[in-house]
């Protein structure tokens, strides 16, 4: 028996990295899987394959968490497909790098519209069947770099310090429905970089980290399963900062 058997997840921006990974830990768990892209359909049915030889249902979906009839048409596949959705985790974001003097107003709603934006989108269109289902779990996650602030990185800070708000709302609002609502702060993890050019050619480093290396990015699926199952059943509202002690909130 998984922790998860019958239950349903959808994962924005699943395809690779942090994405992936909680789907196939959730997959592991029992639970059937949304897979969602925004482009590359083969890499979103890659990760879809993989989960179905866990066991589960899985299905791979393109959409484009910025744009809301985009998302709506996912979350209606989904529905159609099992009937519901239990787990909501809102994993999709973009973190490009830029002076604040040097950003326009399409550049901030650029980044806005993924990562909070996008984040609305996901959860005004699962919400009403939660209630229904008088059952929930809906992660977001921010990130080290958000709550510390840093230099080019305003408009990313904005939008998912965003999401800690939107969240603590959430949960208040919807826990008489059975419906938990946390964010997830990693700290530097080991991912592929699609943008590399977002970085300026800084390499990730380990100095500010006490553990002495990166996050995997398993252990980040691992605390996106601790969150949306019953072990964490006390725990909503709540970020949880898995950044290997490198600060302290």
């Amino acid at each position: 028996m998984g922790k998860l058997d019958g239950k349903v997840a959808l994962v924005t921006g699943s395809g690779r990295n942090i994405g992936r990974a909680t789907v196939l830990k959730l997959a592991a768990e029992g639970a059937d899987v949304v897979v969602n892209a925004r482009s590359n359909q083969e890499e979103a049915e890659a990760v879809a394959a993989e989960a179905r030889k866990l066991g589960v249902k899985a299905l791979s979906v393109l959409a484009d968490v910025s744009v809301k009839e985009q998302v709506d048409s996912m979350v209606n596949m989904a529905m159609s497909e099992f009937g519901k959705v239990d787990i909501l985790i809102n994993n999709a974001a973009i973190r490009p790098h830029k002076p604040f003097t040097e950003l326009t107003l399409e550049d901030w709603e650029y980044v806005r519209g993924v990562v909070l934006d996008g984040g609305f989108y996901a959860t005004r269109a699962v919400i009403n069947s939660m209630v229904d289902n008088n059952y929930g779990r809906i992660l977001f996650f921010t990130g080290d770099g958000a709550f510390r602030g840093g230099s080019g990185r305003a408009h990313v800070s904005a939008a998912k310090m965003g999401l800690v708000g939107f969240a603590r709302g959430l949960a208040s609002e919807f826990a008489g429905s059975n419906i938990r609502v946390n964010v997830v702060s990693p700290g530097s993890i080991d991912t592929s970089r699609a943008n590399p050019e977002w970085y300026a050619g800084t390499p990730p480093n380990t100095d500010g980290i006490p553990l002495g290396r990166q996050g995997m990015v398993d252990e980040i699926a691992a605390t996106c399963l601790f969150l949306v199952s019953d072990d964490s059943g006390f725990i909503t509202g709540q970020t949880l900062h898995a950044n290997g002690g490198a600060s302290f909130y």
